[in-house]
């Protein structure tokens, strides 16, 4: 081949260039969208421990940090049931391992939906989800407490590990939890 043959051939670099990095966008795009949803629980007996008094959950969206197995985790009162959570008449708790199931990084209760916009770019797709969020601020994955933790934005596709609550007395015990997927803490 001599040089001006070459010559001629030089589009051929930059349009295969372009149509692999259009098609591993559209890899990258498949993969992140695919979000697995929450089952039945599988939660793993742990050794009981007390996480709170009802009293100390009020109102809907209240939040207790605490640590079951060895992980941070997080107890919500939320305004519906949910798979996994717990119903003590009226009124609905859920827990959920604060371990984010892309990298592990903690994730935070996000009560502001303008807030849950701007900083991770997930706005609720319809007006009665615009609910608080639990948001990864590493990677910006959002999980869905209504939806038992779901995974609804961002890199991580499972959903966060539950935690198993039972009532005792006055009490809310955790008394189990999902197991965390593997490479994650």
């Amino acid at each position: 081949m001599n040089r001006r043959a070459l010559l001629e051939k030089w589009w051929l670099i930059p349009v295969g260039l372009t149509a692999s990095a259009f098609a591993g966008m559209g890899l990258y795009a498949l993969r992140v969208s695919r979000k697995s949803v929450p089952g039945a629980p599988q939660f793993q007996a742990g050794t009981a421990q007390r996480v709170a008094a009802l009293p100390a959950l009020g109102t809907d969206w209240a939040e207790v940090e605490f640590s079951y197995a060895g992980r941070p985790c997080v107890l919500l009162r939320l305004p519906a049931a949910t798979l996994g959570s717990l119903d003590v008449g009226e009124q609905h708790y859920a827990a959920f391992s604060r371990v984010c199931t892309h990298l592990g990084c903690p994730v935070n209760l996000v009560r502001d939906t303008e807030v849950l916009a701007f900083s991770f770019g997930y706005r609720a797709p319809n007006p009665v989800d615009q609910h608080p969020y639990l948001g990864c601020p590493c990677h910006y994955s959002v999980f869905n407490p209504l939806a038992s933790g779901e995974a609804v934005f961002g890199k991580a596709h499972l959903p966060l590990p539950r935690v198993r609550l039972e009532r005792r007395g006055n009490d809310l015990w955790a008394t189990g939890i999902e197991p965390a997927p593997e490479n994650v803490g």
